[in-house]
Parts: C-alpha cells; structure tokens; sequence
C-alpha cells in the first residue's frame, strides 16, 4: 500500500501566495506563539534597567513638561482652554504609540532573521505582537493622562468635560495601529537591502512629530504660519493626532471633520496594504539578503 497516497495534510505550507494576503485563521492557530512574543517584549524592555516599568511613566511626563516650557510658555502658543501639559500629554501619547509600532515593524526582518531561517510561523505576527504589547504601554500612558485630566478638572476647576467625540477614541487608535504597521512593513522591505534605511527613520520620525502637530494645536499654525498650513493639512499623521485630542478634549480650537477622517482611514488602508504586498513578497527571499 503506498503510504503516501493514503495520508491527508492538516497544514501546507507553500511559497505560493496571493497579491494581497493576511491569514487571520493561520495567525489564530499560532495565538500561543503571538502571546509569547507580547510578553517578550513587555518584559525584555526594561530587563536590567535601574528604573525598570517607571519608565513608561517618566519619558511621556518629562517630554510634556519640556513641551510646556518650551512652546507654551518661551514661544507662547495657545492651547486655548486646555491647559498646555495636558495638551501636550495627549498629543506626546498619541505620537508615541503610532512611533513604537512603526519603530517595531520596521525593524522585522532586521531582528529576527535568525528566528524567521529556523522555523516557519505567520511573519506578520512579528509586527501584530509590536502593535499589542505597546497597546499595553500606550493604556499605561492612557491612565496617567485621565489622573491628570482629573486633577485638572477636579481640584483646579479647568472646564473641561468629555462629549460625544470622545466614542471616536478607538477609531483613532485604530489608524495609529494601521498607519504604524502600514508604513513599518513599507519600511522594513528596503532595511533588507539598505542599512542605513534605519538611520535614516530615525531622523525621519524626529522631523515628522514636528509637523504632525505634537506640540501645538492646527489653528495655532495656520494663525501664526499660514503659508506652511499645508504641511499638517495633507499630513495624515498630523489629522490622527488632532484628532485623537479632539476625542478627548471636544473644544472649538481643535480641528475636525468626518470628511477629513474618511479621507485618513482610506490612505492608511491603502498604505496598510501597499506595506502588506511588499511584506509578502520580502518574506520569500530576504534571507538570502539580511
């Protein structure tokens, strides 16, 4: 009897792939090993550290105290009623979160080629447990802001209070997670071939949290610098981060439109599968080029 003919596969793994292909049931079979990558990476971070998990705490409060001082109160730019450490707390949550997922994505193939030549598992669960383990620091960050925001409201009567907007919170953390990983895959396909690419991100994400609006509102550039206002308007980065503040905040002098939100979901979508494209097809031959 040949034994061959006889036997029936559970699982096939091929080099054959669509244009455009993300395997939801392929990741959920491999869960285990997505948990275990969340959990490496939440612990291994601040391994050795002095300060350890303080320094989800430290780096978002001193870099919104730098902020305050430095735009709010030397260049005097007007946060209107939201006061100015608050203001920049938000923005300095937002642009962290969407900078760790693009930082982790990016560097995929880089940093695990040893583990991607050894043994075959989902490659997009690299970039996924990047997304969700820093969704963990970004919740972290998240509370610090609303014990602030409490403080603010509370004990020194700022007129602040959540509205409707505040329900399209997830929606903005949802284009974070899409445009990260969107722009990370992206990315990590020329640092197979280009080392210096991850250099070069470095100071690219310093110039772009510069003209995403992290320190200062929209209105206050189109005021003061008009002739530059188009750089945050066709700025998607700059739109997700106005708007996640806009959730939390609801005053007159941030800037939103449903128009504007539909025009960003649709370009982080089509990036998210640009990037998808380019990672299906890097992940067949990079070995032979890392």
């Amino acid at each position: 009897m040949d034994r061959s003919n006889s036997e029936t596969w559970l699982f096939e793994i091929s080099s054959k792939r669509k244009l455009i292909e993300l395997n939801f049931r392929e990741i959920w079979r491999y869960r285990d090993l997505l948990v275990l990558f969340v959990k490496r990476d939440l612990v291994t971070v601040y391994k050795q550290t002095v300060l350890g998990p303080l320094w989800f705490f430290i780096q978002p409060l001193f870099t919104s105290v730098i902020f305050t001082l430095v735009f709010n109160n030397i260049a005097s730019i007007s946060t209107g009623i939201i006061p100015s450490f608050l203001f920049n707390l938000a923005g300095i949550t937002a642009w962290n979160y969407f900078k760790v997922c693009l930082n982790g994505t990016a560097n995929t193939f880089r940093a695990n080629a040893g583990i991607f030549g050894k043994v075959y598992f989902p490659r997009f669960i690299v970039p996924l447990s990047k997304a969700i383990s820093n969704l963990v620091k970004f919740g972290i960050q998240l509370l610090i802001f609303i014990a602030f925001y409490v403080y603010y409201v509370y004990y020194l009567g700022v007129e602040l209070s959540p509205t409707f907007y505040l329900f399209l919170m997830p929606v903005y953390i949802l284009l974070m997670i899409i445009y990260g990983l969107g722009v990370g895959m992206v990315i990590s396909t020329f640092t197979t071939k280009y080392r210096d690419i991850s250099i070069l991100l470095s100071f690219a994400l310093q110039l772009l949290m510069y003209i995403s609006a992290v320190p200062y509102p929209i209105s206050q550039l189109k005021e003061k610098v008009p002739e530059y206002a188009w750089v945050v308007d066709y700025n998607p980065i700059a739109q997700i981060i106005e708007g996640f503040r806009f959730s939390l905040f609801g005053t007159e002098n941030l800037s939103f439109s449903w128009n504007g939100l539909g025009v960003t979901a649709v370009i982080g979508i089509v990036i998210f599968l640009v990037g998808l494209i380019l990672f299906n097809r890097t992940e067949k031959t990079f070995i032979d080029t890392v």
